[in-house]
């Protein structure tokens, strides 16, 4: 019985010790786990931030070109016919998002969404303004047709969109 005792005498506060070393290196581990998932967490903000900042600049610039007064403007040519001057424009949507379709890695789902439901939108303006065109209908005809859908309208898909990046990006600072 003596020598249970002194087995015990010793394996007790051994246990104790160990138990008691357990306990605080997971503790320090825990918390410097926890310091390299800070650590890790800023290197990846200061690493995408940049791109982020980036993707929604070109993506509102994307909305901003193909914004239906935008594309008259910088493509119109009074003196194509009118089915000509229609398939410029979506030449030029179908470019401008083609260019800047790398950007939606680095916007939020629901924004690239809003952009690509933006960009059907105005390919649908453009195409109303064209079905109403008579086939001796010229450049300037399709594009007062435009002007004229697009007063109708009020707050085009393009515009909400661009309000929608601005918040969203706003947000990550």
């Amino acid at each position: 019985m003596d020598v249970v005792l002194q087995i015990a005498l010793i394996i007790f506060p051994a246990g104790a010790v160990l138990l008691t070393t357990i306990f605080f290196l997971r503790k320090e581990s825990s918390q410097e786990l926890r310091s390299m998932q800070i650590e890790m967490k800023k290197q990846r903000q200061e690493f995408f931030l940049p791109n982020r900042v980036e993707s929604y600049q070109r993506a509102v610039l994307l909305m901003e070109r193909i914004h239906p007064n935008s594309l008259v403007m910088r493509l119109h040519n009074p003196g194509l016919p009118a089915r000509a001057l229609q398939a410029e424009f979506l030449q030029a949507i179908r470019d401008e998002y083609d260019h800047n379709v790398a950007q939606q890695l680095f916007v939020s789902i629901q924004g690239w969404q809003m952009v690509k439901n933006s960009k059907e939108e105005t390919v649908k303006i453009i195409n109303l303004a064209g079905n109403q065109m008579t086939a001796a209908a010229t450049g300037m005809d399709l594009s007062a047709k435009i002007f004229e859908i697009v007063a109708e309208i009020g707050q085009l898909p393009t515009e909400i969109t661009v309000e929608y990046l601005k918040r969203e990006l706003q947000e990550l600072f």
